[in-house]
């Protein structure tokens, strides 16, 4: 192995806009790379300890669309029961159809909320939001909330396109229902423990630890945040299926590497089983939907139940078909292999960079197979 253009690629990202970035890769269980790079202060002072949390945002998918398969796997949970089922609130839905909105004419299922084919939107402040927020304040939770974003018309109809939305989110509320805990609890009991992850939370526990924030402003500079902002959590008790996580590197790559080693850790507890890992990446779009997707530029890629998933070598550089994963709105981003036993977590913290997804990401990829 070896990864002198890897180290080369991360050490020039400081200088190319990311104070602060972490990457680790393993293979079969062990660490074959990891390397830091930048500053973890937000004066740019301390360099980076290889101990830093991070909001993870969207890379919390991966551990909310993992529960469900587990419950899947537990014959507690259908991917095709009606949501309605667990979630009443969404017996009734309506459609936004040009001017007007309509009740709904199909069910929404759970395999549309984890495929992004549900229909509901990313609208942090929609009417239905807005209107519980008012209601309960600080109190509301995370089943008062995702009920209230039923009252929100869907931009299609249920299993007809693919839109980023808070499905995952909803998907959390599922969790709940079925498996009679709070999300959390459900997780801490069930990924978090088996695998000894110890940072990992819905709430920043060490503010010292935390990697300083930022968001990149239109002229490429960068603004500092409160190294804990997340928007998509929407009150304190709310717990974002979508977007809530925090967690350092070790404690991501600890459960990633578990997927690409068929579903169990390097601590000998199993989490998911093979079959289960390949039902999870399996693509779930059809030609409409996938068009939708494309439109976000992951090139090679189509979607499955909550994660990317590669189905074409020919488009976007070095990889693994059936390698899946997915990214965050602050530059974080995974890679499950299980072909290969091969993972891979990429840590930042910048928001509004673009060029993450399209081009630093790709170049990761493809830069870890080839020193591979």
């Amino acid at each position: 192995m070896d990864f002198t253009r890897l180290t080369a690629y991360m050490d020039a990202l400081p200088d190319a806009g990311i104070p602060g970035c972490d990457l680790a890769v393993y293979r079969d269980h062990a660490p074959v790379y990891r390397h830091m790079a930048g500053h973890r202060d937000a004066a740019g002072v301390e360099p980076m300890r290889g101990d830093e949390t991070y909001c993870l945002f969207s890379c919390t998918k991966v551990f909310t669309t993992c529960a469900a398969m587990q419950l899947i796997e537990r014959g507690l949970l259908s991917l095709d029961d009606p949501v309605s089922q667990y979630l009443p609130a969404y017996g009734h839905l309506t459609v936004r159809d040009g001017d007007q909105v309509r009740p709904a004419r199909r069910v929404m299922t759970v395999r549309h909320l984890m495929s992004m084919q549900c229909g509901l939107d990313y609208e942090l402040e929609s009417p239905g939001i807005r209107e519980a927020l008012a209601r309960y304040g600080d109190d509301a939770t995370t089943r008062q909330l995702v009920d209230a974003k039923a009252k929100d018309p869907l931009s299609f109809e249920p299993g007809t396109d693919f839109l980023y939305s808070l499905g995952h989110d909803v998907l959390a509320a599922v969790i709940e229902v079925v498996s009679g805990m709070r999300f959390s609890d459900y997780l801490r009991q069930n990924l978090f423990g088996p695998l000894g992850l110890e940072t990992v939370d819905f709430h920043v526990v060490d503010a010292r630890r935390q990697c300083a924030q930022f968001t990149r402003l239109a002229d490429g500079t960068l603004r500092s945040n409160p190294c804990d902002a997340n928007n998509y959590m929407l009150s304190p008790r709310y717990e974002s299926g979508g977007a809530g996580l925090v967690s350092d590197v070790k404690d991501y790559i600890t459960f990633v590497d578990a997927l690409a080693c068929g579903g169990v850790g390097a601590n000998g507890r199993r989490i998911l089983s093979p079959e289960m890992l390949q039902l999870w990446s399996a693509n779930q779009l059809g030609p409409a939907a996938r068009r939708s997707f494309d439109d976000w530029n992951r090139k090679g890629y189509s979607y499955a139940l909550g994660v990317r998933t590669r189905v074409d070598l020919t488009l976007g550089g070095r990889g693994q078909l059936g390698e899946f994963g997915w990214d965050g709105a602050a530059g974080a981003w995974t890679m499950i292999d299980p072909h290969n036993h091969v993972s891979a977590f990429f840590a930042m913290h910048v928001r509004e960079f673009d060029e993450v997804y399209d081009v630093i990401h790709p170049t990761l990829r493809t830069l870890i197979y080839e020193g591979l």
